[in-house]
C-alpha cells in the first residue's frame, strides 16, 4: 500500500478547512451554538474525518478499488481542518479585532486607555479612523439588505488592510517558528522518544483499518459497539431532555464541593467538580498509566497544598502576586508552574541533545547534506536518522526577526529577545503536555510575561513594553486552549510513515497562511453584517478588557521583582527538577512530571475525574487481564470517544437548526 500523501488530500483539506473557517465563527459568534472548533482535539474536524473514513471504506467495498483517500491522507485532512477551525475563531480571530479596537471603543465607558496606553502603543497596530471602529461594532447601516458581495464591498478596507498587514507579519512569523520547532523536535518526539500521542490513537486505528481493508471488522467489533452505544444513548437522553423535559436526564456533572469545608485542610476542594465525559475517559484509558495517574494525583495534592497553606497561615491576597496578564493565576502556590515550565523545557532540550547535535553538525558541514541526500535516495540510510536542516536556521532566523519586531515596536533590547523566547518555550512545553498527556484542551496557569515581570519587575519591559506585551501576548500566546502547536506535533506523528514526508509540513504551512487570511476576512464580514457588539463575544470582551486594565495598572504603578512569585517559582523549579531526576533514574517511580506541570490548570478542574476513571479502568485491565485484555477492551473506550464526537456533531447541527443548545463537552 502506497504511503504517499497525494495532491487530492491536500486540496480536500484546504476546501474543508475553508468551509470550517466560515462555519466555526458563525456557529459560535452568531448562533451561540456548541463550540465546534475548540480545544486540542476539536469537534468538527474529527466528526468530518470519521465520516470520511466511513465513506471511503464504503466506496472501496462497493467499487473494489483503492479508497479515494487513504487513512494517512484523511489524518492529514484532519490536521489541516483542525488548524483552520482553531485560527478562524478561538485561536486568533475571536479576540483579535477586540484587541486592536478596545482602546478606541471603550474610551467613552470610563477607561483611560486612549489617554494612557494609546500614546505609547504603535499607531500602526490600530485603525486610525474612529469611524472604522464604530462601523465594526455597530455594523453596516443597511447590512440586512446587502448580500455577501455588497458587505465585502462596503467594508472600509483602506482602514483595515494596513493594520492586518502589520499584524499578519507578526502572526505568520510566529507560526513559521512554531512550524520549525515542530520539524526540529517532531522527529525527536516521534522516533527517538516514542511519545504515544493518545489523542491520535482513535483516528490512527480507523486509518489503519481503512488501509488494510479491515473497516468491517473495526465497526463490527462488539466492544466498540458497546462503547459507541453507551455514549450515544447517554447523550440521546440528555440531549432530548433539553427539548422535552419529560425525558429522563442522567447527571454527568456532580458538584462535590458542598461536601468539603470552605476553611481548613480540605478547603481546596470546596469547589470540586466531578465531570463524567465518555470521550475523556477514553483518552485517559489510552494514555500511559503513569501519566494518567500523575494528572489526577497531582490535582488532588494541589488541593491539599492549598488547605495546608491555609492551616499554616500562608493566605496571600491576589494582589500580592503582582500578576500581569495571567488567565488563571489567582493563588500564590500556582506560581510554581512558572519555574516548573522552565525546568521542563530544559529537560526537553536535554532529551533532544543528541538529535540537536546531529542537526547542528549537518547544518554547518556542507559535505553532510549530499551524503544524506545520496543515502536517503538509495534507501541505505534509515529514514528516522535523517535530521531536518532548515528548521534549525528557520527557528533561529524567525526568532531573531520577532525579537527585532518587538524591539521596533517599543520593547527594550533584552526584553525583546527574552519575550519571544518565553512565548515559544511555553508553547513547546504546553504542546508536550497535550500530546503526551492526552489532554483534549489545555489552559495556562500563568502567562509567559508573568514570569518575566515577576522575576525582573515591570521596569524590565518598560511602560511601552508593558502595553505592547499585553497586546501581543493576548493576540497569540495567552489563550492556548485553541493553540495550533499541539496540532502541528500531531501532524508530525501523522507524517511519520509517509514516503514523501515534506508533503505534510507543506500542507500544514499552507493551511496556516490561508487560515489567517480566511479568519480575518470572515470575522470582518460577520462584524460588519451583525455588528461586533451584537455577536456573542462576552467572554472575549471581558478577557480583553481585563488584559488592558492589568497593563494600565502596571504602567500607572510599576512594580519591582515579586518576592512571593520568585519564591514559589523557585519551589516549582526545585520540585520539577526532583521529579525529572526520579522519573529518569528510577524505573519504578510512579509519578510523571507532566502531572505537576498542569495540576493548577483549569483544565484538570474539568478533566480530573474522567482521567481518574480512565486510569482506574486501565490499571484494572492490565493488572487482571494483561495486554491481551487491554487490546480487546481498548475498543470499548474507542467506541466511547467515537460516540461522544458523533453525538456532539449531531447535536451541534441540531442546535444550529433549532436554537436549543446541548453541549456534549463541558467547555
Amino acid at each position: 500500500m502506497s504511503r504517499t500523501i497525494r495532491l487530492r488530500a491536500i486540496v480536500t483539506g484546504l476546501l474543508i478547512g475553508l468551509l470550517l473557517s466560515v462555519i466555526t465563527p458563525y456557529n459560535s459568534a452568531v448562533l451561540g451554538n456548541t463550540p465546534i472548533g475548540s480545544g486540542s482535539f476539536p469537534l468538527a474536524p474529527f466528526f468530518i474525518a470519521a465520516w470520511l473514513f466511513v465513506i471511503c471504506a464504503v466506496q472501496a467495498r462497493l467499487t473494489g478499488r483503492e479508497p479515494w483517500l487513504r487513512g494517512s491522507e484523511i489524518l492529514t485532512v484532519w490536521a489541516m481542518s483542525a488548524l483552520f477551525a482553531a485560527i478562524s475563531y478561538g485561536g486568533l480571530a475571536e479576540t483579535f479585532f477586540l484587541n486592536v479596537t478596545a482602546p478606541e471603543r471603550f474610551a467613552a465607558e470610563g477607561y483611560r486607555w486612549a489617554e494612557t496606553l494609546r500614546p505609547i502603543l504603535p499607531e500602526s497596530w490600530y485603525p486610525s479612523d474612529a469611524g472604522t471602529v464604530k462601523l465594526l461594532y455597530n455594523g453596516l447601516p443597511d447590512a440586512r439588505d446587502l448580500g455577501l458581495s455588497g458587505i465585502v464591498a462596503s467594508i472600509p478596507w483602506a482602514g483595515w488592510l494596513p493594520v492586518l498587514a502589520v499584524w499578519s507579519v507578526f502572526i505568520l512569523a510566529s507560526y513559521f517558528v512554531m512550524l520549525c520547532l515542530m520539524r526540529l523536535f517532531g522527529r525527536q518526539w516521534v522516533v527517538n522518544e516514542r511519545v504515544t500521542f493518545p489523542l491520535l490513537r482513535t483516528p490512527q486505528l480507523m486509518g489503519k483499518a481503512l488501509d488494510e481493508g479491515g473497516c468491517q471488522g473495526f465497526w463490527s467489533n462488539r466492544y466498540l459497539l458497546w462503547g459507541l452505544g453507551f455514549a450515544i444513548c447517554l447523550h440521546l437522553f440528555n440531549g432530548m431532555a433539553k427539548y422535552y423535559p419529560s425525558v429522563p436526564e442522567f447527571p454527568t456533572l456532580i458538584l462535590a464541593g458542598k461536601y468539603f469545608p470552605k476553611f481548613g485542610l480540605f478547603s481546596g476542594f470546596h469547589k470540586l467538580k466531578m465531570a463524567i465525559v465518555p470521550a475523556f475517559i477514553g483518552f485517559a484509558f489510552l494514555t500511559t498509566r503513569q501519566i494518567s495517574f500523575s494528572l489526577w494525583g497531582f490535582y488532588i495534592l494541589a488541593g491539599l497544598l492549598f488547605g495546608l497553606l491555609y492551616v499554616m497561615g500562608w493566605q496571600l491576597p491576589e494582589a500580592a502576586l503582582g500578576t500581569t496578564f495571567g488567565p488563571d493565576l489567582a493563588r500564590p502556590e500556582a506560581a510554581q508552574t512558572i519555574g516548573a515550565y522552565g525546568i521542563f523545557f530544559i529537560f526537553l532540550v536535554w532529551l533532544a541533545r543528541h538529535h540537536l547535535k546531529e542537526v547542528w553538525i549537518c547544518s554547518i558541514r556542507p559535505v553532510c547534506k549530499p551524503f544524506l541526500e545520496q543515502h536517503e535516495a538509495s534507501g541505505a540510510l534509515p529514514d528516522e536518522w535523517t535530521p531536518p536542516i532548515w528548521p534549525l536556521w528557520g527557528a533561529l532566523g524567525g526568532g531573531v526577526f520577532l525579537a527585532f519586531w518587538c524591539w521596533y515596536f517599543g520593547l527594550p533590547p533584552l526584553a525583546a529577545i527574552l519575550l519571544p523566547g518565553a512565548f515559544f518555550m511555553v508553547m513547546l512545553v504546553s504542546a508536550r503536555a497535550v500530546c503526551q498527556g492526552g489532554l483534549p484542551f489545555y489552559t495556562l496557569t500563568a502567562a509567559p510575561s508573568d514570569g518575566l515581570t515577576g522575576l525582573f519587575g515591570s521596569g524590565f519591559l518598560g511602560s511601552a513594553g508593558i502595553a505592547a506585551t499585553a497586546v501581543m501576548q493576548k493576540v497569540l500566546f495567552l489563550d492556548v486552549k485553541d493553540s495550533v502547536m499541539p496540532t502541528l506535533f500531531h501532524s508530525s506523528k501523522i507524517g511519520e510513515q509517509s514516503v514523501r514526508r515534506r508533503m505534510v509540513p507543506l500542507a500544514v504551512g499552507l493551511s496556516l497562511a490561508l487560515a489567517v487570511i480566511a479568519g480575518f476576512a470572515v470575522m470582518l464580514v460577520l462584524c460588519h453584517k451583525y455588528g461586533l457588539r451584537e455577536l456573542k463575544l462576552d467572554w472575549a470582551t471581558q478577557t480583553v478588557i481585563a488584559n488592558y486594565q492589568n497593563a494600565q495598572r502596571l504602567v500607572d504603578v510599576p512594580t519591582g521583582p515579586n518576592q512571593w512569585m520568585i519564591f514559589f517559582s523557585g519551589v516549582g523549579a526545585v520540585v520539577m527538577g526532583l521529579l525529572i531526576f526520579c522519573y529518569y533514574r528510577f524505573p519504578w517511580w510512579p509519578l510523571h512530571p507532566i502531572g505537576y506541570l498542569v495540576c493548577y490548570s483549569a483544565t484538570l478542574k474539568i478533566l480530573w475525574f474522567s482521567i481518574f476513571l480512565g486510569w482506574a479502568c486501565n490499571h484494572l485491565c492490565l493488572h487482571y487481564g494483561g495486554t491481551a485484555l487491554y487490546n480487546r477492551l481498548r475498543f470499548l473506550f474507542i467506541g466511547m470517544i467515537l460516540g461522544d464526537f458523533l453525538s456532539g456533531g449531531f447535536f451541534a447541527a441540531l442546535g444550529a437548526w433549532t436554537g436549543t443548545v446541548y453541549n456534549v463537552f463541558p467547555f
